[in-house]
């Protein structure tokens, strides 16, 4: 069926109504990708962020624990 043919047998409303469902289906994507890519950039900076966090949680310490009894006190 033809664009001229739904035209002449729905009327000019339907023809509208229908392209308007599809302009609105287009922007609705279109504004759904700066979306995507945020979460996308979200996605890696949070993986990065708890890949670091994960390696220094992970570490032994590098000094005493407890700083207050590991030195001698002269009595």
């Amino acid at each position: 069926m033809s664009t001229f043919d739904v035209l002449a047998r729905y009327g000019t409303a339907a023809l509208l109504r229908f392209a308007g469902a599809v302009v609105l289906f287009l922007l609705l994507h279109l504004a759904r990708i700066p979306l995507v890519l945020a979460a996308r950039v979200l996605e890696v900076a949070m993986r990065r962020l708890d890949g670091y966090a994960t390696r220094q949680a992970s570490q032994p310490p590098r000094g005493p624990i407890n700083h207050y009894f590991d030195r001698e006190v002269p009595a």
